[in-house]
């Protein structure tokens, strides 16, 4: 589906709130719409009243009149609603933005940003990158198959994972560092930082095991918790805290054990500010069993995370 095609109310909304903190001026808002294609005839009657009464124009109000005219429009504006989203999605200089307007600015433009690449992705215009990603998914994938049937890789999935019996913290979560990052590559997820173990190794103490992965274009700081006991807010906190201090980043958090109520709780209202899911080794363990794609399986819950606000979604297995 072509979300360009009539913007479903969520998407609607957002604009409506956002075009304006991208437009300084009530005349830069115009222009906006112009150089998007917007036809003269819709615009008329708005340069008007900028000329005869500016204090009526309010550029929230002539924002959602215009959206809502250019959607109902069908076919006939596809090209304008398409061009529209470009410019917004790809909207990067909030210098030009009035100052109280571009951390909110900011934010939308994201939220955006996520929603078309759940709807549609612009699946034309990152058909070229897709391709790419396919390819190296696909040799990465033959690798492992070749060293598979040789029998260099040790065992298939259920045998690494024996390796979480082992009673050390730190082996333990080394074998975990290993297994998580060639899952993250083989589907095709940037890793901008590796997922690696901190720790003393001496000690078979593990502080944490942590990393950063990008995803729809999206970064996200994950986290890995392996304690026996149910995973409380004061667990999580740290990392929303790491978090909530770094930009745009959003939030991964893996934990081997469940989160209790409060956890779960705690997440759901960083939800009104960060993207932050959590999930479940045994999802991992599972998804790897059946060879699933992992961007999809995180991308499941982004979506559950943004649309639902809920965090702990857990896709069917």
């Amino acid at each position: 589906m072509d979300i360009s095609f009539h913007y479903p109310p969520e998407l609607l909304k957002l604009l409506i709130e956002t075009v304006p903190k991208l437009c300084k001026s009530k005349k830069d808002l115009l222009l906006f719409f112009r150089g998007s294609g917007v036809g003269r005839e819709t615009l008329e009657p708005y340069e008007s009243l900028l000329q005869s009464d500016k204090g009526a124009f309010n550029k929230y109000n002539v924002t959602r009149e215009i959206l809502t005219e250019v959607n109902a429009q069908g076919e006939k504006s596809l090209g304008v609603r398409r061009e529209i989203l470009k410019r917004v999605t790809h909207f990067d200089d909030f210098s030009v933005c009035w100052e109280s307007d571009q951390a909110p600015a900011r934010g939308l433009v994201a939220q955006i940003r996520d929603l078309v690449n759940i709807k549609d992705s612009f699946t034309r215009m990152n058909l070229e990158r897709e391709k790419e990603r396919q390819e190296r998914r696909e040799a990465s994938q033959k690798e492992v198959a070749d060293k598979t049937k040789e029998g260099k890789n040790g065992g298939n999935s259920s045998q690494v994972f024996r390796s979480f019996s082992e009673p050390n913290p730190y082996k333990r979560g080394k074998a975990i560092e290993g297994i998580l990052n060639e899952y993250f590559s083989l589907s095709g997820i940037l890793i901008s930082e590796a997922i690696t173990v901190k720790g003393d190794e001496r000690a078979g103490v593990v502080e944490q095991i942590d990393g950063v992965i990008q995803l729809r274009g999206q970064l996200y700081l994950v986290e890995v918790k392996w304690e026996q006991e149910t995973l409380g807010r004061e667990k999580i906190a740290p990392h929303l805290v790491r978090v909530f201090s770094r930009g745009l980043a959003g939030g991964v958090i893996i934990s081997y054990s469940d989160y209790s109520a409060a956890a779960i709780t705690d997440c759901r209202e960083a939800l009104r500010d960060k993207i932050v899911i959590l999930c479940m080794l045994d999802e991992f363990v599972k998804a790897i069993e059946r060879e699933a794609d992992l961007s999809s399986f995180l991308a499941a819950k982004i979506d559950a995370a943004i649309i639902h606000k809920n965090p702990f979604f857990r896709p069917p297995q």
